[in-house]
């Protein structure tokens, strides 16, 4: 084993996480186009475009799902409707609930919209009604009524003066209602399906709508009746009507003419000529389907487009796909600006990409791929696989990285300098799903796959790729062996490249060595595992196979003679990932308990949990510079770990000389008598002991100073109160201090104290069992007191009761106060309630001294 002297990673911090934000629902944007405001189950969550961060999160107490929601148009006031039949009215800013009233719908409402005016609010319903409300005078105006069905939905006309609203149903025609009248003008019948959105001209006269019938309509909402029907042979999501005299020329407008732009289940932007119902552009994407394969991929396809919006003080176009995806384009070019992952289910792998580690690459249940940079959390969308994408591998320098899936192939990737990533070769042969990969350590010249056809493939890389605009390389495989009974889970190539290990879900992991020719041959089988393994890993430094299996243990295994030399056990669940760390001296591993673990080899010690997820945690991976690390898991989070050791190690030791400081000088102030500073400092330093030394010694003043102490050094005296109140030397000490603290604070503050109910339960019943002491012993005292008085009444001679009598009586009196009951093993702590009896004892024992009584 490695027994370099280096120094062991103790602990890992949370440094940033990707989290979801948008699990589908209505999404809109901002009037000052900053912010992105998206549903997210019982939330509603708050992006800003510039940093790609949640700056706000606007919940419900009562966790119901938000069927809908609607920002005003100053972007001053939030309203959300929830499946409680509650509306909220926000302040977003401050995620502060301002009002809250019944939306008296019977059932949940589908939509709503703001006016131009941000006073009127309407709300259609799923029982077919729309009602309006006042929001400054907080009253329902109006009560719609005709709809069918779920009203999804609602439009005001841009013109306020004209007091119009749209809605829409299930039946699909487009109603426009009088609100003065509260009467339903007119039904627009076009479409055959459920309408999705409306755009209006900048006069109010024309208006665009759309619909899943495959169908946009023109309308003259001074006639009320249809100019034009353009068929746009897809499901259309959203429509928007371009601007005009802007020079659009980019994309096709030739004329002034009405133009539109569209966005629907084929994924892409497309703008239409209203007069001539033709298409004048498409927008061209990234692509390697074929256009067969482009056309199978248009039922259902995750580049399907749910919403679009024009923002027109930046001139860019934002669009939803169906795999919440929010992408945000730049016209006139349509080129693509920012891209935003608003949920990435199952994240199955990710591993840190680029010379810096500056981004990362995540494969979750999805065929396509995602690059995140880490500093902005921009996304890059990668497409190419047809189904998902079940793992993946980074070359050594960082910028080449290797992807499989259940499509049977793999895929190799580039990123250029400016962060762009791009395919640049694929290969398929295998007959089943590829679910492991491992790219070559010393120079990118071959990658080896495993699949669940139980077969390990050898690829050979060429030495250049084709640049961008050339034909992607075909890969072929150079090697093909027959490597396990059952699906292959996990391949790793060593780092001399000459060794390659495969685990299997027949429990054995197997070693093989990696010719030049091009053939693989077995050279042993590690056996010892009681359930599938997961993952293999070689240890950079030393002859070492790592492996992590369903049965909750991870394996360290000798390549010489194929033994077990270690198992970590301390997963509740299968160990899903195995890594070294620390030049090989620790490892990480990940399960399906939602657990990360650092261990030391050489101790077989768990040195830190770390649980920040809350599903299987299938993704773990370190940086190149072994300082950080990235984990994805099956709850879609993706987070990025720090190692703080080198800062905790700094912190204790800059915390042990300042504790060796402040120990300095508490003896010098002790050594000084000056003890009022000194009580403050022996609190901070948390030494009961002398803090009671220095109560002891002046009991008087530093009761006085007590009184001033802050918040945190009472609770500390309270706390020690408790422990001293234990011991019967010190439970005078520890009952005034607690009668100062009782008697100058009120009740309510000390009980907000960290523990203050806890140490005052354990003051009562030693205080109670001391009064009990107590009282026995002035029961005692009184029966001595009466023999004093008869001895009196019978006048003895006082030298007889000088000599003999007084000295017996203080001798009881002492053992009965400082002998039996101090030397009792039981004896409780008193609270001292009145020093009457004491000074009385003190009294009588000065008679001792008297020669008459």
């Amino acid at each position: 084993m490695a027994t370099t002297n280096l120094q062991f990673k103790t602990n890992y911090a949370v440094s940033s996480k990707i989290e979801p934000f948008y699990k589908g629902g209505k999404v809109q944007i901002s009037k000052d186009e900053k912010y992105i405001f998206c549903t997210c189950g019982s939330r509603v969550n708050v992006l800003e475009i510039s940093t790609g961060k949640i700056v706000h999160c606007i919940e419900h107490d009562d966790q119901e799902d938000i069927t809908s929601f609607a920002l005003s148009c100053d972007d001053e006031m939030l309203v959300t409707a929830s499946r409680a039949l509650l509306l909220k009215q926000w302040d977003w800013r401050q995620a502060s609930c301002t009002r809250s009233w019944r939306a008296i719908h019977t059932i949940p409402v589908a939509s709503m919209t703001f006016d131009s005016t941000s006073t009127l609010l309407a709300t259609g319903g799923c029982d077919g009604t729309i009602k309006l409300w006042d929001v400054v005078k907080q009253y329902c105006t109006h009560n719609l009524k005709g709809s069918s069905g779920v009203v999804h939905l609602v439009e005001f006309h841009p013109d306020i003066k004209r007091l119009q609203l749209f809605s829409s149903s299930l039946d699909c025609g487009i109603r426009l209602w009088d609100l003065r009248s509260s009467q339903c003008l007119v039904v627009l019948q076009s479409h055959y399906s459920a309408v999705t959105s409306l755009s209006f001209s900048p006069d109010g006269d024309t208006m665009v709508s759309s619909g899943r019938d495959k169908i946009c309509t023109v309308w003259d909402l001074k006639t009320r009746q249809a100019k034009r029907t353009v068929p746009v042979y897809e499901a259309v999501e959203g429509v928007v009507l371009l601007p005009e005299n802007t020079d659009l020329s980019e994309i096709g407008v030739k004329s002034k003419d009405l133009h539109f732009i569209t966005a629907g289940s084929k994924g892409v932007l497309r703008v239409w000529e209203a007069s001539s119902a033709r298409c004048v552009h498409t927008q061209s994407l990234p692509s390697t389907l074929t256009s067969e394969e482009e056309e199978d991929e248009e039922q259902d396809s995750p580049r399907s487009l749910t919403y679009l919006f024009h923002l027109p003080e930046s001139s860019r176009l934002a669009t939803v796909t169906a795999e919440h995806n929010i992408l945000l384009y730049q016209l006139p070019g349509l080129s693509t600006q920012q891209q935003f992952v608003g949920y990435s289910d199952e994240v199955l792998d990710v591993k840190f990409l680029g010379k810096g580690d500056t981004h990362i690459v995540v494969a979750t249940n999805s065929c396509q791929l995602k690059v995140f940079e880490l500093l902005t959390n921009s996304c890059q969308i990668l497409y190419g696989h047809t189904d998902t994408v079940l793992t993946l591998d980074v070359f050594r320098k960082g910028s080449l990285f290797a992807s499989c899936a259940k499509d049977r192939g793999v895929r190799v990737w580039q990123m250029d300098g400016d962060g762009q990533v791009r395919c640049v070769a694929q290969g398929c042969s295998h007959t089943n799903a590829v679910g492991s990969i491992s790219c070559s350590r010393m120079k990118a010249s071959f990658i080896v796959t495993g699949s669940q056809d139980c077969t390990v493939k050898v690829w050979d890389l060429p030495a250049e790729f084709p640049t961008a605009g050339e034909e992607i390389h075909q890969l072929t495989a150079r090697a093909t062996e027959k490597a396990h009974d059952k699906d292959v889970n996990s391949v790793a190539v060593s780092p001399n490249d000459k060794l390659l290990a495969s685990g299997s879900q027949d429990r054995t992991a197997k070693l093989w060595s990696l010719s030049g020719d091009g053939t693989v041959g077995l050279l042993g089988v590690f056996r010892g595992h009681r359930r599938g393994v997961w993952a293999v890993c070689f240890s950079p430094v030393d002859q070492v196979l790592a492996s992590s299996s369903a049965d909750g243990t991870t394996k360290l295994w000798g390549l010489q003679d194929f033994s077990c030399l270690k198992t970590f056990e301390g997963h509740d669940a299968s160990v899903l990932k195995v890594v070294f760390v620390s030049r090989g001296t620790q490892l990480l591993t990940s399960g399906s308990d939602g657990l990360v673990k650092l261990w030391t080899i050489k101790t077989n010690e768990c040195v830190k949990t770390l649980d920040a997820h809350q599903d299987k945690v299938w993704g773990l991976h370190p940086s190149r510079k072994d300082d950080r690390m990235v984990t994805g898991s099956a709850d879609s989070n993706i987070t990025v770990w720090a190692d703080v050791t080198e800062e905790e190690l700094a912190e204790e030791q800059a915390k042990q000389e300042d504790q060796i400081l402040k120990q300095q000088e508490l003896s010098n102030l002790l050594h000084e008598k000056k003890y009022l500073k000194a009580l403050g400092l022996a609190i901070s330093l948390d030494q009961p002991h002398t803090v009671l030394t220095v109560i002891k010694g002046t009991l008087s003043c530093t009761l006085l100073a007590l009184r001033a102490d802050s918040p945190e050094q009472r609770c500390s005296l309270l706390r020690f109160c408790a422990v001293w109140n234990t011991n019967a030397r010190n439970c005078q000490d520890a009952q005034a201090v607690l009668q100062v603290l009782l008697t100058h604070l009120p009740p309510e503050e000390l009980l907000q104290y960290q523990g203050a109910r806890t140490h005052l339960e354990g003051l009562i019943p030693y205080t109670e069992r001391h009064m009990q002491r107590i009282g026995r012993l002035l029961q005692a005292s009184m029966f001595l007191n009466y023999m004093w008085q008869k001895m009196r009444v019978a006048g003895h001679n006082s030298e007889v009761v000088s000599s003999y009598i007084m000295p017996k009586t203080k001798e009881l009196f002492d053992d009965l106060l400082f002998g039996s009951l101090l030397s009792s093993s039981d004896f409780p702590t008193v609270v001292f309630e009145s020093n009457e009896w004491i000074s009385e004892w003190n009294w009588f024992r000065g008679l001792s001294s008297c020669s008459r009584f």
